[in-house]
């Protein structure tokens, strides 16, 4: 099973919170707004563990909660429920489900992780602490090397060009926008445009040959890496 943490959380404040404290953490992070995208990504990959909201815009999530523990390859996923329902009722309904730890809103980032890791040691799972991102079978980058392999060879990029590369491929399938890259590639460099952001991409497209095309363009809101 790959060493990832799924994130399900339709609240775009919390999902982002808790993706960067995970990765803070050197973990893997596959972060989700609703729960039609994250079952639709396991067909794809099985995820360590699940950090899932229990009120999402299109599924209750104990209904997913109830769904993994019937799935034979997921019957050792850890499971940790974070949502603003505390009641008592919820709690023990959440964790006869199958639940691994129940967490209410407002919470700790520093607990939350805390209990992740405590989860994952008792179900015998350890994370990698190689932090490596797969896009397709054609594209993959080293954070730690700064390394990229692309269609076969090892393009040399700028500095620049894999942070983009590597903020793209932080969450596939996400949408940045122009606006985000910039603040997350130059903070506050003022001289740096949203033009500046595509000249970027097109050259990272050329540099990466045919894997180029997981980079897309979405007309009127920005990039994103697709597998």
């Amino acid at each position: 099973m790959n060493e990832i943490i799924a994130v399900v959380e339709d609240e775009q404040d919390i999902l982002d919170l808790v993706t960067v404290t995970l990765e803070k953490e050197r973990m893997r992070v596959r972060a989700y707004p609703d729960g039609k995208s994250f079952i639709a990504s396991l067909d794809r990959e099985m995820p360590a563990a699940v950090v899932l909201d229990l009120m999402l815009p299109d599924a209750d999530g104990l209904d997913i909660c109830r769904s993994l523990r019937k799935d034979p390859r997921l019957e050792s996923t850890a499971i940790i429920i974070l949502t603003a329902r505390g009641e008592e009722t919820d709690r023990i309904t959440g964790l006869e489900l199958g639940a691994d730890d129940y967490m209410v809103k407002p919470f700790s980032p520093k607990e939350l992780t805390a209990r992740l890791k405590a989860v994952l040691r008792r179900t015998g799972k350890a994370l990698s602490t190689t932090r490596r991102i797969s896009i397709g079978s054609d594209l993959s980058l080293d954070l730690d090397t700064m390394e990229v392999s692309a269609a076969g060879g090892r393009p040399d990029l700028t500095s620049t060009e894999f942070k983009l590369l590597a903020l793209l491929a932080s969450r596939p399938g996400w949408v940045f926008s122009r606006e985000k890259i910039l603040d997350g590639i130059w903070g506050d460099q003022k001289s740096v445009t949203e033009r500046s952001v595509d000249v970027h991409i097109k050259n990272l497209r050329s540099k990466l040959g045919t894997a180029g095309r997981h980079i897309q363009n979405i007309r009127g809101a920005g990039y994103k890496v697709v597998e």
